[in-house]
């Protein structure tokens, strides 16, 4: 597959050597950082004014603090410490993919930038919010990931070739957005921007540090978290926990179900005969949505096993069932190597959109992003030769 490949600098890359990261806390946790150091409580918020918002890298560089305490905090090993892109795909359709150092582990992790965004966030709500006229995209979506490689074990997806190596803290998964938005020159509140945190791995098995994140770019960044979306597989007590967030800092929710019934979702998704269907909509009544906003119902075709009519009819009765809104996003499965399923014929995504929207069913189907340099749903596996 043709890509275009761009190795970084070696020397803005994070080093591993041992430091006290200020990336990844919150005001309250700088504020006692600062305290040692003798400065008033006040100071957090220049503090994460200049790491979440200017966007700084080192903290030589923020201005509202004095040479000598930027000195003090140094010599005891603080500093900005956020994680660095070391490596970017280019596809030919203007997708980028990154390959992002973080500051916990040597490993890399991926986060992927989408142009024009993919058609997932359309029929939820929040599509029609803001202007983009400055810019000669008018939207994107950032992807974002919460673990290094993935346990659910999905058997469509590369990521789960790779197995799970470890957690991301909340630095190193708002670290992503941030950096990406750093080089795209993004500015909040003028750019229309959404944030799925749908990559490498299952956020609500790392619930405490996904959401740290959600609220470090709330609250500091200035991000909506009605501009958020995160997928899950279908793991219950999570979306338990999930629905007792407060409206305010909450993401939009998509749970990944992929299959008509039980006996098909427990062979693609094997989490499944753990928590099934009923148990995974079970928990999602308790969410209370926000006006006009619905939960998404992810499901990826894959040939002669998901995507025949019958198998649309029995997801619009399950959608009907529900007791809450809902719109379905149909993905076309993106291929991998050594992954046993074939994509499905056009017409069949047609035939099988076209039977849940005469059902009733708000139906979309999201566009392949980055299939050239694995960068689609379902394809993130850190490949670096396409």
């Amino acid at each position: 597959m043709a890509s275009k490949y761009i190795q970084l600098d070696p020397s803005r890359i994070t080093d591993l050597a041992p430091r006290r990261p200020l990336f990844g806390l919150s005001r309250t946790e700088m504020a006692a950082c600062l305290a040692e150091e003798g400065e008033p409580a006040w100071r957090a918020g220049q503090l994460a004014d200049a790491i979440y918002r200017q966007r700084i890298e080192a903290l030589s560089q923020v201005s509202t603090f004095s040479r000598d305490l930027r000195d003090r905090m140094q010599a005891k090993g603080w500093d900005v410490c956020r994680p660095q892109i070391a490596q970017v795909f280019r596809s030919v359709d203007g997708t980028e993919r990154y390959l992002v150092q973080g500051v916990a582990g040597p490993e890399t992790v991926e986060t992927v930038w989408m142009p024009e965004g993919d058609e997932g966030e359309v029929g939820d709500g929040s599509e029609d919010e803001g202007s983009g006229e400055r810019r000669a995209w008018s939207r994107a979506t950032i992807c974002v990931s919460s673990q290094v490689g993935c346990a659910v074990n999905c058997q469509f997806c590369l990521t789960a070739k790779l197995g799970l190596q470890r957690n991301l803290t909340a630095g190193e998964i708002a670290g992503q957005v941030v950096a990406v938005l750093d080089r795209q020159k993004v500015e909040i509140g003028k750019d229309r921007l959404n944030l799925v945190f749908m990559g490498m791995g299952e956020p609500f098995l790392n619930y405490d540090a996904f959401l740290a994140a959600v609220r470090l770019l709330v609250e500091e960044a200035g991000l909506s978290p009605q501009r958020m979306t995160v997928s899950t597989s279908g793991i219950v007590p999570g979306i338990t926990r999930f629905a007792a967030e407060p409206a305010e800092i909450r993401p939009k929710l998509a749970i990944s179900l992929n299959a008509p019934d039980n006996a098909v979702r427990s062979e693609v998704m094997p989490i499944n005969r753990k928590w099934p269907i009923e148990a995974v909509v079970d928990a999602a009544r308790a969410i209370k949505l926000r006006p006009r906003e619905r939960i998404t119902f992810e499901y990826v075709l894959l040939a002669g096993v998901t995507d025949r009519p019958e198998h649309a009819r029995l997801v619009a009765r399950l959608v009907r069932r529900a007791g809450f809104p809902v719109k379905v996003n149909l993905i076309a499965w993106n291929p991998g190597p050594g992954v046993p399923y074939a994509m499905p014929d056009p017409m069949a995504v047609e035939r099988f959109r076209q039977t849940l929207a005469e059902e009733g069913v708000p139906v979309y189907l999201r566009r392949p992003r980055g299939r050239d340099i694995y960068a689609a749903c379902g394809q993130l596996k850190r490949t670096v030769e396409a």
